[in-house]
């Protein structure tokens, strides 16, 4: 049967356009089950800065989220809580598809790529190195890979999204260095370059705002210029709570010195039950995407508690762990 050239020819162009659109985004096609319905978070720096999106889940746990990113990035999926799910790398053209329990996160399966495939596989392997509060194991299993894989693009994704020792700098470097150029793109290193930040000496970026959940109200802007401002992040709390409390009150008193006081991380259950005994000036905030939050992921928080401490023009001045040196940095007597 003879076919009509215009036919053939409307149809080849919507095949172009069709191939040009899925080149210019990346798609992600989810089902995940026990989400009852809410949305999941998609959390990535990609062509047009960072995107923060909540996507909505029907019934059966299916959503679709599309992205832009022209070089691999990684993408961090969690629950509507900020409780992390799963974290994959994505670039324009790629469709993947994720599937799993979201009680269950180590269990939730990505595909559509190889590379998330090698990765899921070596998370596999390494399940309990994952779950270990210390990272050395970890960190050695994925030195190990590095060694191995010099020319695989997964040793940067591992040394980048999974190693948990970023104290030793040139030990860092070394690392990435021993990685072949071509398959350590900008677009995964930049994230390396905040986080080596974070544990300089040096001053960071200023940060103007933060937006998180206010205790007993909703989400705010807090504004980091103006005053000097003592940023205190928290995970589960520590049995030397009180004392930290009563040496940053007594270190603040009598100064311009504000207390924001943050959770950071996505079970909430104890958080009122902490903060009741808490300084009753202090602020009480809730960041639902953890160390990943939009604006937090600067600091490249590697512990909890940790600190952070901006000057009248939010310039950081202080990042890391030590609070004696956060309160030295706020100019606040001990």
């Amino acid at each position: 049967m003879n076919k009509n050239p215009l036919l053939l020819l409307m149809a080849l162009t919507l095949a172009l356009l069709m191939a040009s659109c899925s080149s210019s985004d990346f798609k992600i096609d989810g089902q995940l089950t026990g989400l009852n319905g809410t949305m999941v978070r998609m959390t990535f720096c990609g062509d047009s800065g960072v995107i923060d999106d909540k996507i909505p889940v029907d019934k059966k746990g299916h959503f679709s989220f599309k992205g832009q990113a022209a070089q691999p990035v990684l993408v961090l999926l969690s629950d509507i809580t900020g409780k992390p799910l799963v974290s994959l790398v994505a670039a324009n053209g790629d469709h993947l598809k994720v599937q799993g329990d979201a009680s269950k996160p180590m269990g939730v399966k990505v595909k559509g790529n190889r590379l998330n495939e090698d990765w899921q596989l070596f998370r596999d392997e390494h399940a309990g190195f994952y779950t270990d509060p210390n990272p050395s194991r970890l960190d050695a299993a994925i030195e190990k890979y590095i060694a191995g894989h010099p020319a695989d693009l997964l040793s940067t994704v591992l040394l980048v999204a999974d190693y948990g020792d970023f104290t030793d700098r040139a030990k860092m470097d070394k690392l990435l260095e021993s990685i072949d150029a071509k398959v350590r793109p900008e677009s995964l290193t930049d994230a390396l370059k905040a986080v080596f930040a974070a544990h300089s000496n040096g001053s960071l970026p200023r940060m103007m705002t933060l937006t998180l959940l206010r205790h007993g109200a909703d989400f705010e802007s807090i504004t980091l210029t103006g005053r000097v401002t003592l940023l205190r992040f928290w995970a589960n709390p520590k049995a030397d709570r009180d004392a930290v409390n009563r040496k940053i009150e007594t270190a603040v008193e009598g100064t311009d010195v504000r207390v924001v006081d943050i959770l950071a991380e996505s079970d909430t259950l104890r958080w009122h039950q902490t903060i009741a005994t808490d300084p009753a000036a202090w602020q009480h905030y809730w960041a639902p995407g953890g160390p990943l939050e939009q604006g937090i992921q600067l600091l490249g928080l590697s512990s909890m508690p940790w600190y952070a401490v901006t000057d009248t023009t939010g310039l950081v001045t202080y990042n890391g762990p030590d609070l004696t040196q956060a309160l030295r940095a706020a100019h606040a007597p001990e």
